[in-house]
């Protein structure tokens, strides 16, 4: 039985929130490997729709109240934690009262995207990293999911690299067909960006879209994993932007799947 730390890093989590495929993958996968003797930790954003009460959400004081910069800003980082029920996992959710209590997800009622998902994606991959770090638990492997995840590689390879908490970390970075249209600003650079990160690095990020996330991911993790066998065009676009030896493998979601991501997390170890 392997004993690998796994941090999984996600949009949404079943039963807390379920508004794509990412809920219930990141509801089974933790705990088959949890199952396989590894030992998990999952950290999502606490988005609004998140009924607390009802999910038994507490803040857990010793984790909270560091300042995450985002751009010339610094805000406020909170940490709540959960169980899932009938299962023997915790959920650690960042939270920050400017970008998680709105009762949306990256959409309001009117289906307009929210102008700051940029900067809610950047607080969550920052906030998660030093939440871990603020854990004192060094992960082996970090599985990020979805676009919103997808500066954690980056992060992990630049800024934190030298740490001796994420100096073995190997990351995962699982895209989804979760395409949107919007285009950020012109300063989405300059909010990105962390210490030994150099312009270059983001070079990707410059068309301030979808693409430019998914493609950082890409870019800087150990492994990346298409979701679906069958992607949008323009999704699929986005790979063949990368050289051939880029490890970017589709898992089928099969009888062995659970397997294959078992075996993967050993492989990249090893």
């Amino acid at each position: 039985m392997s004993k690998l730390r796994i941090l999984y890093v996600a949009s949404e989590i079943n039963p807390f929130l379920q508004t794509s495929e990412v809920a219930d993958f990141v509801r089974k996968l933790p705990q088959a490997m949890q199952e396989r003797g590894m030992e998990i930790r999952i950290l999502v954003p606490r988005f609004g729709l998140i009924n607390e009460r009802k999910n038994r959400l507490h803040e857990v004081v010793r984790l909270s109240g560091i300042n995450i910069a985002v751009g010339e800003e610094e805000k406020p980082l909170i940490i709540k934690v959960a169980s899932i029920p009938n299962a023997k996992l915790q959920v650690y959710f960042i939270d920050n009262e400017d970008y998680f209590h709105r009762k949306s997800v990256f959409f309001d009622k009117e289906n307009n995207f929210h102008q700051d998902n940029d900067e809610r994606a950047i607080f969550f991959c920052k906030g998660a990293i030093e939440t871990v770090k603020k854990l004192g638990w060094a992960p082996d492997i970090v599985h990020c999911n979805d676009w919103m995840t997808s500066l954690v590689p980056m992060y992990l390879k630049t800024t934190y690299k030298n740490d001796p908490l994420f100096k073995n970390t190997k990351s995962v970075f699982t895209v989804y067909d979760n395409v949107f249209t919007h285009k950020f600003g012109d300063d989405l650079i300059d909010k990105v960006k962390m210490l030994d990160i150099e312009d270059g690095m983001l070079d990707h990020l410059k068309t301030a879209d979808f693409g430019g996330f998914v493609k950082v991911g890409v870019e800087y993790a150990d492994a990346v994993i298409k979701a679906e066998e069958e992607f949008s065009e323009s999704l699929n676009n986005l790979f063949n932007d990368f050289p051939k030896e880029k490890r970017i493998e589709t898992i089928e979601k099969d009888e062995n799947f659970l397997d294959s991501y078992y075996n993967l997390y050993n492989e990249l170890v090893d």
